[in-house]
């Protein structure tokens, strides 16, 4: 099965780690077909200048901008409407996210998945890092899910997810913050899509200021409850 790739990295002041990043993952795409679209999320630093260049070496690489109001969300769907693969994966810029799953990732997609998830809560996958209480929390919410409303993967909440286009393009997404990776991840499972994870470990931010807040979490959990009350009464 012939499938393209589109690695979707959405970016705000990350000139620090973006080159680092694209690379790493340049290095272990190997024979998959790809583009590799860095989101310039109205950076004030160097991001776009340097992806500019980066992308006169690795002529996979191309920057666009989120034309839209900052924020993750709508950076990373501008990315996915700009992307031309038959499979899309958000990796975060700060070189959070292993670059060694998304091989394995896109193996699964050739077997006929929707989504694949990387997954930090099964059999050798972990987190290096990170506030504690982000860990807790994602922990129960994904854990809890996988065994209440038995979705496939332990990790609904992590962002690192390999989404068929397709089907993708079919799913509205109204979330505004980081949360619309656990929004994406409920729909296409209420939508019946076929659904895998694979182990992932996730690592601090080395560099720069992480932009977890407590308040962030309002959103995965109103999120949290809709989808048990769903899975009930569907």
């Amino acid at each position: 099965m012939n499938l393209d790739l589109s690695i979707i990295i959405p970016a705000r002041n990350e000139e620090e780690n973006i080159e680092e990043t694209i690379h790493s993952i340049a290095k272990v795409l190997n024979n998959i077909p790809n583009e590799i679209i860095v989101v310039n999320d109205h950076s004030t630093d160097k991001t776009e200048e340097t992806v500019k260049n980066i992308s006169k070496k690795i002529t996979s690489v191309r920057i666009i901008r989120n034309e839209k109001s900052p924020g993750f969300a709508h950076t990373l769907l501008s990315g996915f409407k700009s992307a031309k693969g038959d499979f899309v994966l958000p990796v975060m810029a700060d070189g959070c996210d292993e670059p060694q799953t998304i091989p394995i990732m896109f193996e699964k997609a050739q077997e006929g998945y929707d989504m694949i998830c990387g997954s930090r809560y099964m059999k050798k996958g972990g987190k290096c890092g990170g506030p504690k209480l982000q860990g807790l929390f994602s922990t129960f919410v994904g854990k809890s899910l996988y065994y209440i409303i038995r979705i496939p993967t332990r990790d609904v909440s992590n962002a690192l997810k390999m989404y068929r286009k397709s089907a993708l393009d079919k799913i509205e997404l109204k979330e505004k913050g980081f949360s619309v990776s656990m929004e994406a991840a409920l729909k296409f499972y209420f939508s019946g899509y076929k659904i895998s994870e694979v182990p992932t470990i996730w690592y601090g931010r080395k560099k720069g200021k992480s932009k977890f807040r407590l308040t962030k979490t309002f959103p995965y959990i109103r999120l949290y409850f809709w989808a048990i009350i769903k899975w009930i009464f569907q």
